[in-house]
C-alpha cells in the first residue's frame, strides 16, 4: 500500500514535483504582490532603460530575484 504524505492544513503551501503550489488563501493572496511586482519591474525596464540588453538585465535580474524570494516564502510557509 502507497504511503499517503500528511498535508499540514495550516500551511500556506504544499510541495509537489519540486515547486510549492497554494493550499490555501493565504498562499493565493502571496501572489498579488508577486505578480504586481513583475509587471511594475517589466513596465520599468522598458519604460526607463533605452539599451535594451540593459533592460532586459534589469528586467531579468528582478524577476529572478522575487520568484526566490516567493520560493523561499513557500519554504517557510509550508
Amino acid at each position: 500500500m502507497a504511503k499517503k504524505s500528511k498535508i499540514n492544513r495550516k500551511a500556506w503551501f504544499y510541495k509537489t514535483r519540486g515547486s510549492y503550489l497554494p493550499a490555501n488563501k493565504y498562499g493565493w493572496l502571496t501572489y498579488i504582490p508577486f505578480i504586481g511586482y513583475l509587471v511594475f519591474s517589466f513596465i520599468v525596464g522598458l519604460k526607463d532603460i533605452n539599451i535594451i540588453w540593459v533592460a532586459t538585465l534589469f528586467i531579468l535580474a528582478n524577476w529572478l530575484a522575487s520568484a526566490a524570494m516567493m520560493t523561499l516564502l513557500a519554504i517557510h510557509k509550508s
